[in-house]
C-alpha cells in the first residue's frame, strides 16, 4: 500500500512537470505563428523547399502539436494515478509507447540512412545559397539574420564566402567585398584575395563539427528521456494492476 501510493505520488510529480512543458511549448507555438516577424520570415525566402522539409516553415504547428501532446499524457498521468483510473492509465501507457517506438525507430533510420540525410542537407543548400545570392543586402531582415548567426558561429555562408557571389551586397559593393565575418582580418574590409586566404569555414561545417563535439550528451539526454519514458510505462502499469487486484 506504501509503495503504491509513493508511485501514485511520482507519477503525479512527473506528468506534473510534463503538463507544464507541453503548456510551455503550446505557448511558444502560439507565440511564433502570431509573431510574423520570426524566423518563419526567413524561410518562407527559401524558393523551392523540398516538401521533405516544409514542416521546417510551418515549426510554429510542430510546436503547437507537441505541447498539445504533451498537455493530453499530463493530464492523463495526474488524473490517472490521483482517480485511480484504468482507463486513464492505460491510455497515457499507450501513447507513452507509441512516442517511444517512433524515437527509436527514428534512431534506427537516421544510422541506417545517414547518407541519405546528408543529402537531403545537400540539396537545402542549393535552395539556402540561391537565396543568399537573391536576398542577402536586399533584404533587412534576412541580411540581420544571417550576420548574427555567422557572428555567434564563427562562420560564413552555407558552405564557404562564395555563397555571396552575385548576390545584392556582393554586386553593390564593386563585386570585391565579402561579410567580415569571411576574414579572419575583421579590422579592415573582406575582399576576394582576403576571403580566399582566410577559408572560413560555412556554417553548415560548423553546424556539424557542433553536434559532433556534443554527440556524447546528446546522446545521453537522448538515453535519459528513453529511461524516463520506459520508468513512466513501467509505474503505469504497476498502477493498472494494483487498481485492477483491489477491483
Amino acid at each position: 500500500m506504501c509503495c503504491s501510493g509513493f508511485l501514485k505520488v511520482m507519477m503525479f510529480i512527473f506528468n506534473g512537470g510534463i503538463f507544464l512543458a507541453g503548456a510551455c511549448i503550446l505557448g511558444v507555438g502560439v507565440w511564433v505563428k502570431v509573431d510574423s516577424s520570426s524566423l518563419l520570415g526567413l524561410l518562407d525566402n527559401v524558393e523551392g523547399t523540398p516538401s521533405g522539409l516544409s514542416q521546417l516553415v510551418n515549426v510554429a504547428y510542430l510546436l503547437i502539436a507537441v505541447g498539445a501532446v504533451l498537455l493530453v499524457i499530463g493530464f492523463l498521468g495526474c488524473c490517472g494515478a490521483v482517480r485511480e483510473s484504468r482507463c486513464m492509465l492505460l491510455t497515457f501507457f499507450s501513447i507513452v509507447l507509441i512516442i517511444f517506438l517512433i524515437e527509436v525507430a527514428g534512431a534506427v533510420v537516421l544510422l541506417v540512412f545517414k547518407d541519405v540525410a546528408m543529402d537531403i542537407f545537400d540539396n537545402l543548400g542549393d535552395e539556402v545559397k540561391t537565396s543568399i545570392k537573391k536576398e542577402y543586402g536586399s533584404s533587412d531582415s534576412f541580411t540581420s539574420l544571417w550576420n548574427a548567426t555567422m557572428n555567434e558561429f564563427k562562420c560564413c555562408g552555407y558552405k564557404n564566402y562564395t555563397d555571396f557571389d552575385d548576390s545584392t551586397f556582393y554586386n553593390d559593393n564593386g563585386r570585391d567585398l565579402y561579410p567580415v565575418t569571411c576574414c579572419n582580418d575583421t579590422l579592415t574590409a573582406c575582399t576576394t584575395d582576403k576571403a580566399h586566404l582566410s577559408r572560413i569555414d560555412g556554417c553548415f561545417t560548423m553546424l556539424l563539427q557542433l553536434i559532433e563535439e556534443n554527440a556524447e550528451i546528446i546522446a545521453g539526454v537522448a538515453l535519459g528521456i528513453a529511461a524516463l519514458e520506459i520508468a513512466a510505462m513501467v509505474v503505469s502499469m504497476v498502477l493498472y494492476t494494483n487498481i485492477g487486484n483491489k477491483a
